[in-house]
């Protein structure tokens, strides 16, 4: 089944199996079982969100980037908030060749804050890219469609790169650094951390030791090897839990966990809440 029949746009959205814009936030809620890679860009008022525990503001200006939206949650938002959302599904989204050494260490850094302060001239600009890229969105009859789209979008993002890369204070990593990083975010982006949540799973099939690869990761984003994997463990817990078809045993055993009792602390731990308390705030 293609996406376009599995997945409505919100009102006022167009959509494309790759990609969808919306001005209309609260609908984009439909797309957390399918893992979208979520961007917004606020135009007026203000907002907030949940995110692991942590609680973020977003005012004009701001530009947000969600990796794993099913990780995100208790939405509030002023009366007058408006924002420019665009979702991107991320098998799209890793077929963009980026030849930049900063896609991994940004992307740590993102993981731990998803949002970024833009100046006049950067929030310009991000308007600009975006209104092109759902412009041209449209000409589904190019024969060259998606490929078009990946190299429009692939400057968007080397500009929030480039604003990026201003308020991260990661040390500089060697090449060979860099392409460990790579490889055990590739693992973690492929889903392993579905069934892995032991670092010493990733240290094997790296080829490193388990100290090694918590210290680079440390010294790219501050943050040890583990607190990547129970990220994506956490995306994995959530969207598998927003499957109704499953029961909350059925989830756990698909996960891969021992028990029901050690899935509800794991995801206490992740979430901050149990797995009939997440699935409870996901239908409000």
């Amino acid at each position: 089944m293609d996406a376009s029949s599995e997945i409505s746009p919100p009102d006022g959205g167009e959509f494309r199996e790759f990609l969808l814009f919306s001005e209309d936030f609260s609908g984009i809620r439909a797309l957390v079982p399918h893992g979208f890679v979520t961007h917004f860009l606020c135009t007026d008022g203000a907002m907030s969100f949940l995110h692991r525990q942590t609680r973020y503001h977003v005012a004009p200006g701001d530009y947000a980037i969600l990796p794993h939206p099913a990780l995100a949650g208790d939405f509030a938002a002023s009366d007058d908030f408006r924002a420019l959302v665009m979702a991107i599904r991320p098998e799209f989204l890793s077929s963009i060749v980026i030849r930049s050494r900063y896609g991994v260490v940004g992307h740590l850094a993102l993981l731990q804050n998803p949002v970024m302060r833009m100046r006049k001239a950067e929030f310009d600009r991000s308007m600009e890219d975006l209104a092109r890229i759902r412009e041209r969105l449209a000409e589904a009859e190019h024969r060259f469609h998606q490929e078009m789209i990946g190299h429009l979008l692939a400057a968007h993002i080397l500009d929030l790169y480039h604003i990026h890369s201003r308020e991260c204070s990661a040390e500089a990593v060697s090449p060979r650094t860099l392409q460990k990083l790579a490889a055990f975010l590739e693992l973690l982006s492929q889903g392993a951390a579905r069934r892995h949540r032991d670092l010493g799973w990733y240290a094997e099939r790296l080829f490193v030791t388990p100290s090694y690869l918590s210290e680079i990761c440390r010294r790219a984003s501050g943050q040890g090897a583990s607190c990547f994997i129970e990220l994506y463990a956490a995306q994995e817990i959530a969207r598998t839990l927003c499957n109704p078809a499953l029961t909350i045993t059925e989830a756990a055993e698909a996960l891969g966990f021992s028990s029901v009792s050690y899935f509800s602390r794991f995801t206490t731990r992740c979430l901050g809440m149990s797995p009939k308390a997440f699935r409870q705030s996901k239908a409000e």
